[in-house]
């Protein structure tokens, strides 16, 4: 039996709803080995965090290596990185291993507005990281940080898509989620040479917390597992719209998604005989 492997490079969330707990699930759910470098300890639940403990560049460097030497990763992803210092030594320990499939999930804010990385870290992401991503999943928030450009269109989604690919990014998924749009959300794809629109329907509900976390996890698996870029977004895609929409309804606050709900929903459709 073939076992395909992906690293999560990220902090954790005590929570169980983002961060490396909602990376190892959909791993987990997608038929990946998981493997984990932790970067932070977060106290964390749907209300929000109330605190954040970092680790030291050293363990970080300490954990990729462990994994480098015996458990070589078909692709890797990272969340929250935290500070500059992070941020460097993990794009060093890329390049050491040579890891081509990165997928880069640029973490800045919790759902409840807490700060999750440092700003000098922004300029480090910008300069020793998006280089080496095969793919970068930034939020409308998040790549206005990173492109320093206000994004309230479709070409501005399209300029700042072509920013980031021109900063080293080869392929950048501007997610949908924070569209004014009523009733869809569209996240747009681009390689460099054309835009891919992923349309869902927009799901009136706060227990988001996770899903950029999750969506960029399940592309993970699918780079892991052979898929190109386009199929392992649109797997993606109907994942964490599945997460979404039968969600676990736990916290008082942003609560998790549903990480089995896409399997489940799989199997009920393959008992009725239809395909998912």
């Amino acid at each position: 039996m073939r076992v395909t492997k992906a690293l999560t490079i990220a902090g954790s969330d005590s929570g169980g709803g983002a961060g490396i707990q909602a990376d190892l699930k959909t791993f987990q759910e997608l038929g990946v080995y998981g493997m984990s470098a932790l970067t932070a300890v977060t106290a964390q639940n749907t209300r929000g965090v109330q605190g954040v403990f970092p680790m030291t560049a050293e363990a970080v460097v300490a954990q990729i290596r462990s994994i480098g030497e015996d458990l070589r990763p078909e692709a890797i992803k990272t969340g929250m990185l935290f500070s500059a210092e992070i941020i460097e030594r993990v794009s060093r320990e890329i390049i050491r291993y040579d890891w081509e499939n990165v997928v880069i999930d640029p973490v800045m804010i919790a759902k409840g507005g807490a700060s999750l990385l440092q700003k000098e870290a922004i300029d480090a992401m910008k300069e020793f990281l998006i280089p080496l991503s095969m793919v970068i999943t930034p939020n409308i928030p998040e790549a206005e940080v990173l492109t320093g450009l206000t994004i309230k269109s479709d070409s501005d989604k399209k300029e700042a898509a072509r920013k980031l690919h021109r900063m080293g990014a080869k392929n950048v998924i501007i997610k949908g989620g924070h569209d004014e749009a009523e009733d869809i959300a569209a996240d747009l794809l681009f390689d460099g040479d054309s835009f891919i629109e992923l349309k869902s329907e927009r799901i009136q509900t706060a227990n988001t917390h996770g899903t950029g976390c999750t969506f960029s996890a399940a592309i993970t698996a699918g780079l892991a597992d052979g898929l190109d870029v386009p199929e392992a977004v649109k797997r993606a895609k109907k994942f964490i719209q599945a997460a979404i929409k039968d969600d676990l309804q736990i916290g008082s606050g942003h609560g998790p998604t549903n990480h089995w709900a896409y399997n489940r929903q799989q199997k009920e459709n393959f008992a009725h005989g239809s395909k998912f």
